[in-house]
């Protein structure tokens, strides 16, 4: 971290104005830095690597929008891209060739998809898997892990229950207690467990969620034993 010319207004004073006309002061829970304490930063600008707060702080941008900024900021060929495509408009409710050719190369890049469908968020990308999983299975439960994050949707934000006859309960206020009665949620890393699971459950199963890599864990890894048992089990 390093310091520029400090902005106008502090980053607290910036909250505490959010919060006045934005529930909680941001658009998204995990913006809020309550799991690790302080005042959120409002960031000011960006170049490359680095964002810059609104008191003028520099920080290593580690998070990238949370992947689209994977070139770093103001990458000069996603600025020309950016440029051109401004002069034929931005988005119009309808389909385009970009997103056909957008589709095409993502498929080129993972030859083990079939097709790819293009949504606006990571949690309409989870309850969109979810629900085409149970559609193809004709199965309503699935599993997911504890420390993993797919998301907001109602069937996603549950916690682990007492045991594996219990299912998961949820983990925010309106989210009621039957739309989560089919998800349940195992300890992450914990083969034995997840055996058991599929020896109680596994016929009632639709699909597992799981991020290889828990980012709202500390990037905590999934083992290779682990994720290699997973596939089996799924695959039978």
């Amino acid at each position: 971290m390093s310091t520029e010319t400090p902005g106008t207004k502090s980053n607290a004073q910036l909250f505490e104005r959010a919060q006045r006309v934005i529930p909680g002061g941001v658009n998204s829970p995990v913006r809020a830095f309550r799991a690790v304490g302080g005042t959120p930063r409002f960031i000011a600008r960006a170049h490359g690597p680095y964002i810059v707060d609104a008191e003028g702080r520099q920080y290593i941008d580690y998070i990238g929008s949370w992947g689209p900024m994977i070139l770093g900021h103001g990458h000069p060929a996603v600025l020309e891209a950016v440029q051109k495509a401004a002069v034929d408009g931005f988005s119009f409710g309808a389909p385009t060739e970009r997103e056909v050719e957008l589709a095409e190369e993502i498929l080129s890049l993972v030859p083990s998809m079939d097709q790819v469908r293009l949504v606006s968020s990571g949690t309409e990308a989870a309850m969109s898997a979810l629900r085409l999983a149970r559609g193809a299975t004709g199965r309503s439960r699935f599993i997911k892990f504890e420390g993993c994050y797919h998301g907001h949707a109602d069937a996603l934000l549950v916690k682990a229950g007492s045991g594996l006859a219990t299912f998961g309960y949820p983990t925010s206020a309106g989210v009621p207690a039957e739309v989560v009665q089919h998800t349940m949620v195992l300890e992450y890393n914990n083969v034995a467990q997840l055996e058991e699971a599929f020896h109680l459950h596994g016929d009632r199963l639709a699909c597992v969620m799981i991020e290889p890599i828990a980012g709202n864990m500390n990037f905590v890894r999934a083992s290779v034993p682990f994720m290699k048992r997973l596939r089996e089990l799924c695959s039978q």
